[in-house]
């Protein structure tokens, strides 16, 4: 299996690269300089470093290098990063995959925050938060030339470090600085429309490094640009900051429609493999409008849309002695306990059982407690879950707190244990006083925030509900606990969504905190500050999209769709805002078995989109459209249907859906290969 080599440089291609082709070319201009030659009339290259490279995964192979520019124009200021092609490496991405990572042409207008890293081993690294709260991977500085970016910002836009964290630096920031606490990790509380026109900048890939100035000048155009579908030009029928009602976590999911423009060149494709939607398109269209609509008229529609049929429906099905067949257009499937299959559901998984009760679980256990049977047992929990008054005792399991060979005394044994060291991390934040509070500013901005999610979270529940709520009080203290745990990660919004179902099933503080800790274990790089576990997830969405249903495919890439940010708030915590409590509870128990896959989440978005997918066609909805939609499904998606939907994608896809989604993509364990998890440690400039 191949490892990352973070540190081993030998077989590194794209450093070998780095140092054949020396020193990065690096200028800054004073704004009384001339136009560079070769750039139009009015734009300027301010800054210019090539070997910048983006780790999509954890393998040295994988990782895309480009150039980064800082290009002038008018007053207006401009960031590109442009990937290489034909790079000579043993890369496993092709170059389709490298183009999704393309920044085109980000105005700093629309960035709110520059992060930067200096770790102890390895490259300096930036991370540039947009107006949106979302962020672009991690920008890796092979040659150094962090601080001359950062300088040459501060020459043409209003460049400040933030007052509360000092490797986070503020951009076009006049607002009281104190007013930004960890900026790095919360998202703001509405989301900002870009006021007034922004100029308008298409950039497109350059064809090879060699031809990569040539293709900068002939791309880089100042004009504005419009994007244009079906020769109709689209126009916007809702402002989604007003139209969206926005919560404590839908903020992560509500992009705008400038967040839309530039995060969507993260997750663009550079040409059509499958069945095109609109066959008079041209596939290798790339135009990319930051400029604002002026009419806000509403988009005809014609009353019927022809909607491209289901790759997966079935086309004929066999009954025979041994089962049910079905023939679709990407192999033959073996249907289970299948009479009639609904088209909108593919073929059908089994059947729903009822839930897992006492009776039952006793037969799975031996005399001393074992589990004799813990693939029979997560596979009973998959097609039915588990009764709300035995989930206690089986979650603890299920999340891997209790091994599932253990005996009863074992496992008290190890409860006593734990609860003694919960209590000492515990003791580690209780025992700090207010002098040295004043002289902690990481746990003020920790303890703060908690202190500010915990009072909002699940207090419809009478669990919850209330003043002074002692519960609430044991939500506060887990998760203060757990940041202390793992300091490196510490607390970030929605860790008190994913906490609150645990702490209502088991009503135990430290067993709470400690099956809270294993399930971080898997979903924490959902919550790293550069977003790379969130950004692995939704494009592994985009690969199974493609490959179940290559017509929705080009339809969401048509319509600037293919970063699949809609999906992130049902990502991020798994579902929780989408359904009931009760459902919420047994959606996550199957989740947790990773019986058939690890990864069900994503094949649960895709059945989600699959089932409403003439819907999403039928009334051709853009990105702001589709998203508000999407949201509004929040209580209405039925979880038998959809996961039955999940189970027969999960099946139909097999192992072409397995190779589509990266190693270490959450949920699965973090590849070890040595390294600090969440690494925080880093210079200031």
């Amino acid at each position: 299996m191949q490892e990352a080599e973070l540190h081993d440089l030998s077989d590194d291609a794209d450093y070998a690269a780095s140092q054949i082709q020396g020193s990065t070319s690096f200028s800054r201009s004073g704004s009384s300089k001339k136009s560079s030659s070769s750039e139009p009339d009015g734009a300027e290259i301010v800054y210019s470093k090539d070997n910048v490279t983006i780790h999509p995964t954890q393998y040295a192979s994988e990782r895309i290098s480009g150039r980064l520019k800082l290009i002038k124009q008018g007053s207006s200021l401009f960031m590109t990063w442009i990937p290489y092609q034909g790079q000579r490496s043993n890369a496993r991405l092709s170059e389709k995959d490298k183009n999704l990572y393309t920044i085109r042409a980000v105005p700093f207008t629309d960035v709110r925050s520059i992060r930067r890293h200096t770790p102890t081993l390895g490259w300096q690294y930036i991370i540039v938060v947009l107006s949106s709260g979302l962020a672009f991977p991690p920008l890796y500085f092979y040659n150094g030339g962090v601080r001359e970016f950062l300088a040459t910002i501060k020459q043409h836009a209003f460049l400040v470090r933030s007052a509360d964290d000092a490797y986070v630096f503020l951009v076009n920031d006049f607002q009281d600085p104190l007013q930004r606490t960890f900026s790095s990790l919360e998202l703001p509380m509405a989301v900002s429309v870009a006021n007034g026109p922004s100029t308008s900048v298409s950039v497109s890939e350059p064809p090879s490094n060699a031809n990569q100035e040539k293709a900068d000048r002939s791309n880089f155009d100042g004009r504005g640009a419009t994007s244009q579908y079906n020769g109709r030009r689209r126009s916007k029928t809702h402002d989604p900051a007003r139209d969206l009602s926005i919560q404590v976590l839908e903020k992560f999911s509500l992009v705008t429609k400038f967040a839309r423009d530039t995060t969507s060149q993260l997750f663009r494709e550079s040409d059509s493999d499958g069945f095109s939607y609109n066959d008079r398109r041209h596939h290798n269209q790339s135009l990319l409008d930051y400029s604002h609509k002026a009419s806000d008229d509403e988009r005809k529609v014609p009353d019927e849309i022809p909607v491209p049929s289901d790759p997966l429906e079935k086309t004929r099905c066999r009954n025979q002695y041994h089962g049910e067949e079905a023939v679709t257009n990407v192999g033959t499937f073996e249907l289970i306990d299948c009479k009639e299959v609904d088209k909108l559901s593919l073929v059908w998984g089994k059947p729903r059982q009822p839930p897992l009760g006492s009776e039952e679980w006793s037969t799975f256990l031996d005399s001393e407690g074992r589990i004799l049977d813990s693939k029979a047992l997560r596979k009973r929990i998959f097609y039915g879950g588990i009764e709300h008054s035995l989930r206690k005792e089986v979650w603890p399991f299920l999340l891997g707190y209790h091994a599932y060979d253990s005996t009863s005394a074992e496992r008290e044994y190890l409860m006593s244990i734990k609860k003694s060291e919960y209590e000492t991390i515990k003791q580690q934040w209780q025992s700090i006083s207010p002098e040295q509070a004043k002289r902690f500013t990481k746990f003020r901005e920790r303890k703060g925030l908690i202190e500010k999610d915990v009072v909002r979270t699940d207090r419809s529940l009478s669990f919850y509900d209330g003043d002074d709520n002692p519960n609430v009080n044991l939500l506060r203290d887990i998760l203060l606990t757990y940041s202390f745990y793992n300091f490196d990660l510490g607390y970030c919004q929605g860790m008190s969504d994913l906490l609150s179902p645990i702490l209502f099933v088991l009503k135990d503080e430290a067993e709470s905190f400690w099956c809270f800790a294993a399930l971080m274990e898997r979903l924490g790089p959902n919550f790293n500050r550069d977003q790379n576990g969130m950004h692995t997830q939704l494009f592994a969405i985009s690969k199974l999209v493609e490959l179940l249903d290559s017509p929705l495919h080009n339809y969401f890439k048509q319509n600037d769709c293919l970063n699949h940010f809609f999906c992130f708030r049902w990502v991020l915590i798994q579902f929780k805002r989408e359904f009931e409590y009760e459902k919420t509870m047994r959606l996550w128990e199957v989740l947790w078995t990773h019986h058939l896959s690890e990864h069900l989440h994503l094949y649960v978005c895709v059945a989600i989109l699959k089932r409403y997918r003439k819907k999403i066609m039928g009334e051709q909805m853009d990105f702001d459209t589709l998203l508000k939609f999407i949201n509004e499904l929040s209580g209405q998606i039925d979880l038998d249907v959809t996961l039955r939907d999940a189970e027969a994608l999960c099946i139909c896809a097999g192992e072409n859906g397995a190779a589509s989604i990266p190693p270490g993509t959450p949920p699965s364990l973090p590849i070890d290969n040595g390294l600090l998890l969440y690494p925080q440690q880093d210079d200031v400039l």
